[in-house]
């Protein structure tokens, strides 16, 4: 396990995450437990130490215990996940609310106004937290109003069914014959 994490997930997704978000800010950052000799002395423990008492992590938890109270570091993860439930309830929701218009929607026809419309309401109303699903929508009909906005058109009726579906190969090959 932690030679598939050193070989490909910590330089693949962990630290490239962290180097980008830190970057953006301007924020240095630093990996300790990434340092030669602190790695080193990991790879002399056996696998079956690192996991003793059915416990994750159990030489740094032990080091750790010596330091500070169990209580502030024996507890589940928290993660990073970003507050886009809130964000959609405040300052994004005025911005979110014109892109999920219920008449808009309908007018395109892309999406299920009416389900839409009840998922924002339910997760306005903080009944039930729709943050993953709208997301989504908001980033299709923002993706949509962009395309739209360069292109100078909206997208007609016989566009919307063929437009992201494959060509027949008849005209695919007469496409090229010409070219």
């Amino acid at each position: 396990m932690m030679y598939s994490d050193t070989r490909s997930y910590l330089p693949d997704d962990i630290l490239v995450k962290v180097d980008r978000a830190a970057m953006s800010v301007s924020l240095e950052t630093r990996v300790p437990f990434l340092d030669p000799e602190v790695a080193a002395a990991a790879w002399q423990i056996d696998a079956a130490t690192h996991r003793a008492d059915g416990e994750g992590k159990w030489v740094l938890r032990n080091i750790l215990s010596r330091y500070v109270p169990r209580e502030l570091f024996d507890r589940p993860k928290k993660g990073f996940a970003m507050p886009v439930g809130r964000w959609l309830r405040g300052e994004l929701r005025d911005w979110a609310g014109d892109l999920l218009n219920g008449a808009r929607l309908r007018e395109q026809g892309y999406l299920d106004a009416a389900l839409v419309n009840r998922r924002w309401q339910q997760h306005q109303s903080a009944k039930t937290d729709w943050s993953h699903q709208l997301w989504s929508v908001l980033m299709f009909q923002s993706w949509l109003d962009d395309v739209e906005d360069r292109r100078g058109f909206r997208f007609s009726e016989a566009q919307k069914v063929t437009q992201f579906t494959r060509a027949p190969k008849t005209e695919a090959l007469s496409a090229t014959q010409t070219s």
